[in-house]
């Protein structure tokens, strides 16, 4: 298993407060597709929930059908506080690849496909397509610059995330994230994914 992968990489990032993606906050661009939502009782992953400032959103907006996931068991104890009418069940502690549960109907991706090493890429996109129920589909963040080996984060292009994704999903939407937060802008693509 790769470093990177590890629970114990990711919980000492925790620990060291070594956490440069946290924004502090729900980003504009998630806060702006959850907004729209109307139907509370969606099944709903969040991959690599890190503080899970979404969840929070999500929460706060009336939704309880919400998973996380994390291999760091910190911040998982943090959301089990604030996120207290989640049920214990909903809190998945470990590597997402092995993740059981199926059947979402949305998938919010922020910051986890970046931190992934990019020769699990393929793998991503099999098994979200994998997760989501058949009219469920993934939105998110993927970030717009040249993909090197200096990550995490890890980059990538319009072209190189449109071969990848294009034999898992049938509806495969990537635009230019035109509200992302200051810090990001110009440098992300707004996705959207149907199997």
């Amino acid at each position: 298993m790769k470093e990177e992968l590890s629970a114990n990489y990711w919980q000492g990032r925790y620990l060291d407060q070594n956490t440069g993606w946290n924004a502090g906050r729900c980003t504009r661009p998630i806060a702006t597709y959850i907004d729209q939502l109307q139907d509370v009782k969606l099944k709903i992953l969040i991959p690599g929930c890190g503080h899970g400032h979404e969840a929070q959103y999500l929460y706060e907006k009336g939704f309880r059908n919400i998973h996380l996931c994390d291999w760091a068991q910190k911040p998982l104890n943090q959301l089990q506080e604030k996120l207290s009418e989640l049920p214990a069940n909903h809190f998945h502690q470990g590597d997402f690849f092995a993740l059981q549960e199926t059947k979402f109907d949305l998938i919010i991706e922020q910051t986890f496909f970046c931190a992934l090493p990019p020769s699990l890429r393929p793998q991503y996109a099999q098994k979200m397509a994998s997760l989501l129920a058949p009219s469920g589909q993934l939105i998110g963040l993927l970030f717009k610059f040249p993909l090197t080996e200096a990550g995490p984060p890890f980059g990538g292009s319009l072209a190189e995330y449109q071969q990848l994704f294009s034999p898992h999903f049938a509806e495969v939407q990537i635009t230019d994230c035109y509200n992302s937060i200051k810090p990001r802008s110009g440098n992300e693509y707004f996705v959207q994914l149907r199997p």
